[in-house]
């Protein structure tokens, strides 16, 4: 699953705030396999995917990480950044090699404390990926363990 085009920093963040975020971004890259974070660890910084793909996951007790979403070019990897307990929620982990542009969350943080209007654009956009996130979360928790697939929960 994909995060929809509407979620992407490009279609949310006004340019004169995408193009402040920029100023802060440092390229990285992981080679397949890298475990970008763990769920339960401190989230002290997020990522923009340039190349690559990178898998989100959540622990299921008893069973294997179960994969919620694949990343590709353009997405973020990484919310709980922006949210105190700044924990991460999920794992991620690189798919294939990955570029990317990383971001520290402690810097962002505080430009958004400093400048109302671009935090509010920042917390527009993550929020956006959040909701998307949960959506695909319950998706395919429910297609892996509800008995009979998809559906309603009721």
């Amino acid at each position: 699953m994909n995060a929809p085009a509407t979620t992407g920093m490009s279609r949310t963040l006004p340019a004169e705030h995408r193009d402040r975020l920029m100023r802060f971004a440092r390229e990285v890259s992981f080679p397949q396999g890298s475990r970008l974070f763990r769920e339960g660890g401190h989230a002290d910084r997020f990522w923009i995917v340039r190349t690559g793909s990178v898998d989100l996951d959540v622990r299921v007790p008893g069973r294997r990480a179960a994969v919620i979403e694949t990343l590709r070019p353009g997405e973020l990897v990484g919310c709980s950044w922006l949210f105190a307990p700044h924990t991460w929620h999920m794992g991620a982990q690189a798919t294939s090699p990955v570029r990317a542009y990383e971001f520290d969350a402690t810097a962002i943080r505080s430009l958004c404390r400093d400048d109302p209007a671009f935090g509010a654009s920042i917390a527009q956009w993550v929020g956006a990926v959040l909701a998307h996130r949960l959506r695909s979360a319950r998706t395919r928790l429910l297609d892996l363990y509800a008995p009979y697939g998809r559906g309603s929960l009721l």
